[in-house]
């Protein structure tokens, strides 16, 4: 080790993990730096106005309030305080300044990723962003390193622990929405404010570096489709039960015919499905490439110390750029395919509504799927559901278009024997 060469490191958040990645690299000095053979510095801690320590290894002297005035004296600035600004400005202003960069932050990236990717290249420094997607799970170097060679054809998966968490109480305690979301606050798993994850926006910013990484071309959260989980019912946690489901939030991205589609929504997943067995906080992430076949990536996705742990091997890897020289890996946009139309894209669904109980009503309900070419794979009536002269349907169809089935669910709720239109959840996997 040169002890003359330092590695100065620059932490702009002290909140959870920033705590354990400040924890992480002052118990750990000797030995990173034995890693890198350089000195690592702790240079400074960026900290809102009158913050207070949350934890004695977070050393008071090192707080300030100057974040460009710490970026612009650092080697690395690992990015940990959220949202978009002062986030942003920070985060180019470092890569003016030839910092490298380590981000946790997906929003930033899902919504100004092209700007800051430019920078950096321009700059000809590095930007790492492993705990962005996934926590502790290594899932963004494999995308854009060790499946390089090979072409991704879809890419799908778990990654928001708190809807998880939810959603798997659901189904397995046979909670109603609202009791499941408060165990996951009183747990930690939710914030006060749960909006960006029960409403599908914190999975969608994954979603989009997802896409960007997988497909070579800029997808940001604004060409996601997004729909949350709190239209889902007990009812409709029951009723995948009873056809062999289990209901998730999933992150789908995939190239078809006509470009490529981005979509966040709850899916039935089918039992047999690995995905399916993925219980609690956890995540897991499906990979579907052309040479490397199906490939899972599955752990914590969250929490201070899963998330830590990406962020530090960030550190590390742009650390020993810094000390022997050399670049990672750079945005790959030379695809640049297009976006196709969501109308187009092609599932199979699982329509539960609420009918008139008598005779002649499956036929008129058929000859609405069947004027917009929608073929139905089965019909089930769900028994002891309603006493008041209904009854309740389940019925799935096959492959059909976005479009097509929109136009269905239209043409039903227009029907004199359709009461109501409960739900409409699309499942996983093609028929």
């Amino acid at each position: 080790m040169n002890p003359q060469q330092q590695v100065r490191i620059a932490v702009l958040g002290a909140g959870t993990v920033g705590t354990e990645v400040i924890r992480l690299l002052r118990t750990g000095k000797d030995d990173l730096s034995a890693r890198l053979g350089a000195s690592v510095v702790l240079e400074g801690i960026l900290v809102r106005e009158g913050e207070e320590p949350r934890d004695p290894i977070v050393p008071a002297e090192l707080f300030t309030t100057d974040g460009f005035g710490l970026v612009s004296r650092a080697d690395i600035v690992v990015e940990l305080l959220g949202g978009l600004e002062p986030a942003r400005s920070l985060v180019l202003a470092a890569i003016e300044a030839g910092a490298g960069v380590v981000t946790a932050n997906k929003a930033l990236l899902a919504s100004h990723g092209p700007e800051i990717y430019a920078a950096a290249d321009a700059a000809e420094v590095d930007l790492y962003f492993e705990a962005a997607v996934g926590g502790a799970i290594p899932l963004i170097r494999p995308l854009r390193e060790s499946l390089a060679g090979d072409r991704i054809r879809r890419v799908l998966g778990i990654v928001n622990g708190t809807t998880n968490y939810i959603l798997d109480k659901m189904t397995t305690d046979g909670m109603d929405f609202d009791t499941a979301l408060a165990q996951a606050q009183e747990l930690g798993f939710a914030e006060a404010d749960p909006t960006d994850d029960i409403e599908g926006y914190d999975a969608a910013a994954k979603a989009a570096i997802l896409a960007s990484l997988a497909f070579h071309t800029r997808v940001s959260i604004y060409d996601v489709a997004r729909e949350g989980i709190t239209g889902i019912t007990a009812q409709d946690v029951a009723s995948a039960t009873s056809t062999g489901h289990v209901v998730k939030l999933l992150a789908i991205a995939e190239e078809t015919d006509t470009g490529i589609t981005v979509g966040v929504h709850p899916t039935l997943v089918p039992l047999a499905h690995p995905l399916a067995s993925v219980a609690g906080s956890f995540n897991a992430v499906f990979v579907e490439a052309e040479a490397a076949g199906e490939l899972m990536f599955y752990g914590r996705g969250a929490g201070g110390l899963p998330t830590s742990s990406a962020v530090l091997g960030d550190i590390v890897a742009v650390a020993r750029h810094r000390v022997a020289g050399g670049l990672g890996p750079r945005e790959s946009t030379y695809r640049s395919l297009p976006l196709a139309d969501p109308g187009d894209v092609v599932t199979r669904n699982q329509i539960r509504m609420v009918v008139v109980d008598r005779w002649g009503v499956l036929a008129e309900v058929a000859r609405v799927f069947a004027s917009q070419q929608v073929s139905i794979e089965t019909v089930y009536q769900v028994p002891g559901r309603t006493t008041d002269g209904t009854a309740e349907l389940l019925v799935t169809t096959h492959a059909a278009t976005v479009r097509a089935l929109a136009a269905t669910v239209s043409g039903l709720t227009g029907l004199d024997v359709v009461d109501r239109v409960e739900s409409v959840l699309r499942i996983e996997g093609s028929q």
